[in-house]
């Protein structure tokens, strides 16, 4: 998807603070951070939301979790949160399959 933000920064068209790439996965810094440590975790291929997740690729959100919980032991991280938005109303804001990566100060819930 040529329009897509995040296949742009993924496709390395837009620079990113990369933490994290192998052939399906890329990992950068959130440029808006909502927590001292805050990264963005997405596949390479296009997948619109959670919504899109089927049989046919669920293996990577599989992946996504697990590089999650491998830059978390690469940071020294002693808690952290994985938060995937589906779609506008639930705070989705780029139209790319995404996990965030929240760590760094104490999290609450409801967040806020």
């Amino acid at each position: 998807m040529t329009e897509c933000l995040f296949c742009k920064i993924a496709n390395k068209e837009i620079p990113s603070s990369a933490v994290y790439e192998d052939d399906e996965i890329f990992a950068f810094k959130d440029i808006t951070p909502q927590a001292p440590v805050h990264i963005l975790i997405i596949p390479k291929n296009h997948i619109k939301s959670t919504e899109e997740i089927d049989d046919s690729n669920s293996a990577i959100a599989g992946k996504i979790i697990s590089v999650a919980a491998g830059i978390a032991r690469g940071m020294n991280l002693d808690g952290y949160r994985l938060v995937f938005n589906c779609n506008e109303i639930a705070g989705q804001t780029v139209p790319h399959l995404h996990c965030h990566l929240l760590s760094g100060r104490a999290m609450h819930w409801p967040p806020g």
